[in-house]
């Protein structure tokens, strides 16, 4: 069975307005490209279009989420908001989570497109997906857009699946270098999603992302975060997910997996201090489409969020499409020498890091155990 691939060219006029880094400009801030710009996202695609591999996988059309679909998780009050944001002269719904003009109908179309991926993976019309949405969506929480966020695409797609498939348990795994507040938000309590978010430890958002916070009432132990070390790279990043992710997947046995794929971990990215690779992505792509086969008939959808190395994203982007395909192509990641080798090295911290998650976790989870 083919890899589908969702894209739609709106997503790429979702405007944020100008900036400097993610900063409004002026002042002593001169103008420059805002850091969540669709440049990013077109140079996925057109490296898919140049090495031949677009022609290879199953294009899927998006279609737009109703209003009744945006409120499996967001209050009316905030989807009003961010209507007559995008109606008007735009605006910020919350920190940092721009609307434009036109927005609102653009981030209804990415959770459309999220909607669709996982519509695709349970009907059996391809095996896999990957869908480019954007404005990306784990930040966004159920009243308050955060972070570029202003709609949670793979909130909302969960929510889809439980309701029109009638799932018993999704595994939702975010591997963006900030924590998925959003996500973590709307799961907190539920036991028949089991969230997990591996994460740069300290970063963005403020005071979240903690190990110790691991779900409340009836989803207490079914929130999972892993804080790693700035400075993590591939072995990094493959211990943690080898040492907690796969054992508590095969322990959750769900019936879907949902990865809300940020690629600024890569090692150039100008929001993140983390050392991953385009290698490094395509690894942590097969531990976790090997999970899926073992668990859930290979049923695995992925979803993007950051990213925002306009020369690097899409070559680890490329490495995961490539791994979900099983289609290689010729290309070469031009930037792997920079790395000197560095993410190919497991440190003392980033092991004493995975410890000190295993052992919070180890109380929910009877399949972890240290490592040495």
């Amino acid at each position: 069975m083919s890899t589908g691939y969702i894209y739609d060219e709106s997503y790429f006029w979702h405007d944020n307005g100008s900036g400097t880094l993610y900063l409004p400009s002026g002042g002593y801030l001169e103008k420059d490209v805002f850091v969540e710009d669709p440049l990013t996202k077109r140079r996925i695609n057109n490296l898919l279009h140049r090495c031949g591999l677009m022609k290879k996988l199953d294009q899927i059309e998006p279609r737009i989420a109703s209003r009744e679909e945006i409120e499996y998780f967001h209050a009316s009050k905030y989807i009003d908001k961010v209507k007559h944001l995008s109606e008007n002269n735009g605006g910020d719904a919350g920190d940092h989570a721009i609307v434009g003009r036109g927005s609102y109908d653009i981030a209804r179309l990415s959770v459309g497109g999220a909607i669709t991926a996982v519509d695709a993976v349970m009907k059996g019309d391809v095996k896999n997906v990957y869908a480019l949405t954007r404005p990306p969506g784990h930040h966004a929480e159920r009243d308050f857009g955060i972070g570029f966020c202003i709609f949670n695409n793979v909130v909302i797609a969960a929510r889809h699946a439980q309701k029109t498939y009638g799932l018993k348990k999704i595994l939702v795994l975010d591997w963006d270098v900030h924590h998925g507040n959003g996500t973590e938000q709307a799961f907190y309590h539920d036991p028949d999603v089991a969230f997990i978010s591996i994460h740069q430890d300290l970063s963005f958002p403020n005071n979240t992302g903690h190990k110790e916070d691991v779900g409340a009432e009836d989803g207490e132990g079914y929130n999972v975060n892993i804080p790693l070390p700035p400075g993590t790279g591939n072995q990094g990043y493959i211990h943690a997910f080898k040492e907690i992710i796969a054992p508590i997947a095969k322990e959750f046995e769900p019936e879907l997996i949902l990865i809300s794929a940020g690629q600024d971990p890569g090692m150039f990215d100008p929001l993140g201090r983390m050392m991953m690779t385009a290698d490094g992505f395509g690894k942590i792509t097969e531990i976790m489409m090997e999970l899926a086969e073992e668990l859930c008939d290979g049923k695995i959808v992925f979803c993007h969020e950051g990213g925002y190395s306009n020369g690097y994203v899409p070559f680890c982007t490329l490495r995961i499409i490539e791994t979900l395909s099983g289609i290689q192509t010729d290309v070469v990641d031009p930037f792997s020498e920079g790395s000197q080798g560095y993410p190919d090295k497991l440190y003392g911290n980033q092991k004493d890091a995975i410890n000190n998650i295993i052992n919070v976790q180890q109380k929910y989870w009877t399949t972890l155990k240290e490592i040495d």
